[in-house]
C-alpha cells in the first residue's frame, strides 16, 4: 500500500469525525476513542455507542491509519497500539477502524 492511500483513508475519516462531531454537539472535552475491531466487535460498538463512524481497511494499513488519524487528532498513542502488528491484525480479523465516544451511550 502506497503511503497516498494511507493519507488519503487518513483524512477521510478525520473528515467524517468532524463532520459527526459537530453534527452531534461534540464538546471541546469530548474526544473519540479508537478500536481496531473485527466485523462482529464493530456490531457490537455500534449497537452501545452513537454516534460511531466505521470504515472498513485492509490489514496491510489499518495500523498507520489509526496512528496517522490519532496524529491528526493530536491525541497520544495507548500502549494497546503499539503492541498490535499486522499479523495480529490479520489473525484477529480486525478489518474496521472504529470511533467512538465511551461518554455516549446509545439508548
Amino acid at each position: 500500500m502506497s503511503e497516498q492511500t494511507i493519507e488519503i483513508q487518513t483524512k477521510m475519516y478525520l473528515y467524517d469525525l468532524t463532520n459527526l462531531a459537530k453534527e452531534h454537539g461534540f464538546k471541546a472535552d469530548d474526544n473519540w476513542e479508537f478500536s481496531m475491531a473485527s466485523n462482529a466487535d464493530r456490531i457490537k460498538i455500534q449497537r452501545n455507542f452513537f454516534p460511531t463512524a466505521a470504515t472498513k481497511m485492509g490489514p496491510e494499513i489499518l495500523l498507520q491509519v489509526l496512528n496517522s488519524v490519532k496524529a491528526g487528532l493530536k491525541q497520544s498513542y495507548t500502549r494497546d497500539d503499539s503492541q498490535v502488528d499486522k499479523r495480529t491484525i490479520i489473525a484477529d480479523e480486525l478489518d474496521y477502524l472504529v470511533a467512538f465516544n465511551p461518554k455516549r451511550p446509545r439508548t
